[in-house]
């Protein structure tokens, strides 16, 4: 099932009338394709979970419509929306077992449309199957570990077989191993059940790992919807840029002088195309750097981390707009830990420039210097 919104916003009035009205969700126009795992994203605060409440139908829009399919659902209460919802804290019964929880919402069903007991014990079997706890059904939350109750919550969001399936910050309470394995899980189920996934996160590792489109969100305003390699490469606009990545984009004040991009006083690149002299700002990916005695760019620096395959090395210059530079190179580059400066060439299709005012990210070709 596809989801479309059309101009869809959602104010919020604020209780100091002397404060401007909220605004969560700032003209959504745009549609998730039918079968897709999308991830909203963005930091807290920006109008993701707002987003997905419309979704459901727990909060109305103030104006626009929403559709599922050509089906106008602005104005439908939650129960008939057919729509599964896992949320943040799991909110399974204590008291009743992973089977009862699961098989809660078949109960809750009107006694006219309800399934039979046995077609229910089929369903919840299947949706345990599904997520890999069938072995667990007679245990209580309180017996289970967190990746399990999530998905026990999981499975009774997919017991109805519905057509949307929302997640709602679902691996935030899990530590670091066991959100890198329930989001793989979550990814098989979806593509198992091919259903219509919409995934709320400020984890952007998390979100460009599983989604195959990612909205990127900033104070209820949509940013830039693609395919989360391409935003990473492409990106809008700076905060786009600086949200996606991790270690985060490099940033550092600059300059378009007779061709040449400047960072200070060094030529770092070539660029080409109509594009007059101007102050920028210069994003450099983390994985753009390249280490060489002679290289266009030089840093002073701070330390070497060693990571394994990769090494990062930790600097800083006059020009960045950060704390620190972080720049990843394979651990065999043979860098000096001693050494006071370093220098290196950038990668082109490394490095992004964007407007100085508006921050908006200045199309351009750029390419490495001759000699």
């Amino acid at each position: 099932m596809k989801i479309r919104f059309e101009h869809l916003t959602k104010i919020f009035p604020n209780m100091n009338k002397k404060l401007p009205d909220v605004v969560a969700v700032n003209d959504f126009d745009f549609e998730i394709p039918d079968g897709k795992l999308i991830g909203l994203l963005g930091p807290s605060g920006c109008g993701k979970s707002t987003a997905l409440n419309i979704i459901c139908g727990l909060e109305r829009p103030t104006k626009g419509r929403i559709y599922f399919d050509d089906d106008d659902v602005t104005d439908l209460p939650p129960e008939n929306r057919g729509v599964g919802m896992v949320f943040q804290n799991y909110a399974l019964y204590p008291h009743l077992t992973v089977k009862e929880n699961i098989m809660f919402p078949l109960r809750n069903i009107k006694r006219s449309e309800r399934p039979s007991e046995e077609e229910m014990e089929e369903r919840v079997l299947e949706a345990a199957r599904l997520v890999q706890i069938e072995q667990l059904m007679e245990r209580k939350p309180s017996q289970m570990s967190g990746g399990q109750q999530q998905r026990v919550a999981i499975a009774r969001a997919l017991v109805k077989g519905p057509p949307v399936l929302l997640l709602d910050e679902p691996l935030s309470n899990l530590d670091a191993r066991l959100r890198l394995q329930t989001r793989e899980e979550l990814k098989r189920i979806q593509t198992e059940t091919g259903i219509t996934t919409v995934f709320v996160t400020h984890d952007q590792e998390e979100a460009m790992s599983i989604s195959d489109l990612i909205v990127v969100m900033k104070e209820g305003a949509v940013h830039q919807i693609g395919h989360p390699q391409d935003v990473y490469d492409d990106p809008r606009d700076l905060f786009v840029a600086k949200f996606l990545g991790t270690p985060p984009i490099n940033v550092f004040t600059g300059e378009i002088r007779n061709g040449g991009l400047m960072i200070g006083d060094e030529e770092v690149l070539r660029v080409s195309g109509d594009v007059r002299d101007q102050k920028v700002y210069i994003g450099i990916r983390p994985e753009g750097f390249e280490l060489s005695d002679t290289g266009a760019f030089t840093v002073d620096m701070i330390r070497v981390e060693v990571m394994g395959r990769d090494t990062s090395v930790v600097s800083r210059h006059d020009a960045m707009t950060g704390v620190s530079i972080r720049s990843i190179i394979p651990s065999d580059s043979g860098i000096d830990r001693n050494a006071k400066k370093v220098r290196f060439d950038l990668k082109p299709h490394k490095v992004d420039l964007f407007d100085i005012e508006t921050e908006e990210r200045i199309t351009c070709g750029l390419m490495r210097r001759e000699g």
